[in-house]
């Protein structure tokens, strides 16, 4: 293969992934705009933010042996950022709060 030959099999991949790309992100939108205000879509879209955390809560300590001594900065810095949520209402401040008191004690060898 030439130069230019390359160039535009190369352009022609690209082209084609950009656009399957973009059909996958927009379909959605374009298919469900309709159901927007379904209830069933309102359920789920206030049911699956708390699960997923808690999936990533359970799969985060899943390694970890239950009551372990090892086990016990993990479980405070999840105490904290369930206090600073219920205090202040602010995702931001629970997760900069959590991740920084939990980097906090990996650096000082205690996690």
């Amino acid at each position: 293969m030439n130069n230019l030959t390359t160039f535009w099999y190369l352009t022609g991949v690209i082209a084609v992934l950009a656009g399957t790309t973009f059909l996958t992100r927009a379909l959605p939108f374009l298919v469900l705009s309709r159901a927007a205000n379904h209830p069933l879509l309102n359920h789920l879209g206030r049911l699956l933010p708390p699960i997923v955390m808690v999936l990533l809560v359970v799969y985060s300590f899943k390694n970890d042996a239950a009551l372990s001594v090892s086990f016990l900065p993990e479980l405070g810095c999840l105490a904290l950022v369930a206090v600073l949520h219920l205090a202040f209402r602010q995702p931001l401040l629970s997760i900069v709060g959590g991740t920084a008191a939990y980097m906090t004690l990996v650096q000082m060898g205690l996690s």
